[in-house]
């Protein structure tokens, strides 16, 4: 008898030489970036969409419900929402885009010196970041905008987007930790390279799509945020028009029934929050996978 035939292998089974490697296809939210993208647009070229004057105040025809002149009803102020949709859209997502560029900006530089800098002060970095995120955000917006005096976009924008990087910061510390000793780094510092020189051509390439998710998710946050400040009443001024400033009117809206004030600029919000979110998850999705690959 053959050593074949006296042994039998068992737990094994024969594996094709070419067995090609499971993909799960990512899907494409085409849906919510079709959205988005036409929500841009449309306030974008507002100037094309509206009917009325947003600033306008038609004390003749307030609280008026939706009808063929006023498409969307006019607020208790006699602005047609229709036309503040479009044009207050500029407002909140310049609010959301501009805060998340300088939260981003300033995580890269901090996440960055952290990650190459000693043990010791990159732990002491690490902690002010922690202890800087044990506070509630809402908070220090609140007394860093009461610090500026009155709200304006601008400064709306600067206080969200400065108290918006501490957790991009952080993975771009440790995704920076891992690469740091690489040979094209050592070889770009050695060579002369300095700081930013050797973040843009060398650091920002491997992080860019661990943080892209990140990014998306902090420009839905600062809408947000501008929203609640507004729908508190710390926010922007009502002659000031945004999402969030047209949401402020709820309360006298309630009074008075007048449901299309806040269910219209609510379900608009609501429509740019979603499509965000799906952005954001599939862009996180789109990553883990590409890591488990790897």
């Amino acid at each position: 008898m053959t050593e074949k035939e006296l042994f039998t292998v068992v737990g094994m089974r024969p594996v094709p030489a070419n067995t090609p490697a499971k993909r799960y296809p990512r899907k494409i939210p085409v849906v919510s970036i079709v959205v988005l993208c036409l929500m841009v647009l449309g306030c974008l070229c507002a100037e094309l969409l509206m009917t009325k004057d947003p600033a306008y105040l038609d004390l003749a025809n307030y609280t008026t419900p939706p009808n063929q002149e006023f498409l969307f009803g006019t607020d208790t102020l006699g602005r047609d929402i229709f036309s503040c949709i479009w044009y207050g859209g500029r407002i909140s997502l310049f609010i959301g885009f501009f805060s998340t560029i300088l939260s981003t900006l300033i995580a890269i530089v901090y996440g960055a010196i952290s990650g190459i800098a000693p043990a010791w002060l990159d732990t002491i970095l690490m902690r002010l970041t922690e202890i800087f995120l044990s506070v509630p955000t809402l908070l220090v917006i609140i007394f860093l905008q009461a610090i500026l005096g009155e709200a304006n976009v601008l400064s709306i924008s600067i206080v969200i987007g400065v108290t918006s990087w501490c957790s991009i910061a952080k993975i771009i510390r440790t995704e920076v930790r891992q690469i740091r000793n690489s040979e094209y780094v050592v070889a770009s510092r050695c060579m002369g390279g300095g700081f930013f020189h050797v973040l843009r051509r060398h650091l920002a390439p491997n992080f860019v799509s661990s943080i892209m998710f990140m990014v998306v998710m902090n420009v839905r946050s600062a809408i947000v945020s501008e929203s609640t400040l507004s729908f508190m009443g710390i926010g922007l001024p009502l002659e000031v028009i945004s999402w969030g400033s047209m949401l402020s009117l709820s309360e006298k809206a309630l009074m008075t029934r007048a449901w299309w004030i806040i269910l219209i600029p609510g379900a608009f919000l609501i429509i740019v929050l979603m499509c965000l979110t799906n952005l954001g998850n599939w862009m996180r999705k789109s990553v883990n996978q590409k890591e488990s690959n790897l």
